[in-house]
């Protein structure tokens, strides 16, 4: 019994060794492509779909995170008569954490789902290797627009939602604890530092790479037929997430 808990621990370690080899040998490869031939036209493509199809549910998400935030907090700051912290709280804990870590899973699960799903279609069709018969190679034509473009839109996407909390934290402050617009922003231009929104950035722009990264290695690496499609979907969203709230950890650390 305890042979086969070691074994199944064993199996387990091996397997995301497996995973991490192989993902960080298609992200340098598509890092080798880059200087050879961008196709502008491709990434602005991909732009377009991460960063306005995204919008309405960053909105959303960011809007209703902002609103509660301030409804679990402010009541309380009012009590030990602290509300003119209010809003530097809010923008604090949303450019560091908030905005970033939700963005990235937004991204995943809206874009990330869709690019694994549309690559791994053309894996299961056998595009990918028309592509190569072609000398086209498919880490440059498939891979790399898509990096580029999730590493320039979930930033952005980021510095929106970032606005689009705060903004829904100061309609609460303003409308049910009754805390001046005046006393909301200035405590965020006290309290609220540049570097928790530039290490924020940081952090956005390597989760757009863990997205586009993860979600090109499990299309790539999709199992035949109709149901690998979903499959690999699934598998990708799930592992973007968790490596998303990994590397928080340790941007975290090494941001601040």
């Amino acid at each position: 019994m305890f042979t086969r808990f070691l074994e199944y621990i064993g199996t387990k370690v091996l397997d995301a060794l497996y995973f991490v080899g192989d993902v960080m040998l298609l992200f340098v490869g598509a890092i080798r492509q880059m200087p050879k031939k961008l196709r502008p036209r491709h990434i602005m493509h991909q732009m377009s779909h991460l960063g306005v199809d995204t919008l309405p549910i960053v909105s959303l998400t960011l809007l209703f995170t902002g609103m509660v935030m301030t409804l679990q907090m402010a009541g309380e700051m009012i009590k030990f008569g602290a509300e003119s912290t209010v809003g530097g709280i809010v923008a604090i804990a949303v450019g560091r954490e908030l905005g970033p870590v939700l963005v990235g899973v937004v991204a995943a699960g809206r874009t990330g789902s869709a690019m694994t799903a549309e690559i791994s279609t053309m894996k299961v069709t056998e595009q990918i290797d028309a592509l190569r018969v072609m000398a086209t190679n498919p880490l440059g034509y498939l891979v790399v627009p898509r990096m580029i473009a999730c590493m320039i839109m979930v930033p952005l996407l980021t510095v929106y939602g970032n606005l689009i909390g705060v903004l829904g934290g100061w309609v609460v402050a303003l409308k049910y604890f009754g805390i001046s617009s005046y006393v909301y922003w200035h405590s965020i231009e006290q309290f609220a530092d540049g570097a928790d929104f530039y290490a924020g950035l940081i952090k956005a722009m390597v989760f757009g790479l863990v997205i586009a990264t993860v979600g090109c290695y499990y299309g790539m690496r999709a199992p035949a037929g109709a149901e690998g499609v979903g499959t690999a979907t699934t598998r990708s969203v799930v592992a973007s997430i968790v490596v998303i709230f990994m590397l928080n950890v340790i941007l975290s650390w090494m941001l601040y």
